[in-house]
């Protein structure tokens, strides 16, 4: 797969103050560049959250972006950590695309982040776009 970016994009459980394995990998395969959002909508989907896309500027979610040593090695655990089985019958949990993030120093990268890949109708919305802020680490 050819990458459309050097870049991700995380806002949940992959954050760096996040303790967890996964985002230790995150770490150990990639550079944290800054902090920044991308338009869309945050929701609490169970332990961890799930973020839609949105077209209106003001809804925002929050997180980090990274640089990507192994583009690779990274998204084959990355898939698999977010539900993404590309052999099953049914919807995967998330989707990876890429799109616009806005970083704290003004510039604009394009990045992939993951997508919840179900509906939003009966979640709770985490309308601050903050995982962090609004469920603790």
């Amino acid at each position: 797969m050819a990458a459309e970016s050097q870049y991700i994009f995380v806002y949940g459980t992959l954050l760096k103050d996040v303790d967890n394995n996964k985002s230790k990998f995150l770490a150990m395969y990639s550079e944290l560049v800054g902090s920044g959002y991308f338009h869309g909508k945050l929701y609490r989907i169970s332990w961890f959250p799930g973020a839609v896309e949105s077209k209106n500027d003001t809804d925002k979610v929050y997180g980090s972006l990274f640089k990507i040593y192994d583009f690779d090695i990274v998204f084959k655990a990355l898939d698999a950590y977010e539900g993404i089985d590309m052999n099953s019958r049914e919807p995967n949990l998330f989707e990876r695309s890429v799109v616009p993030i806005y970083i704290e120093d003004g510039s604009v990268v394009k990045a992939w982040v993951y997508f919840y890949n179900h509906s939003v109708e009966d979640l709770e919305q985490i309308v601050s776009g903050d995982f962090l802020k609004n469920c603790g680490k």
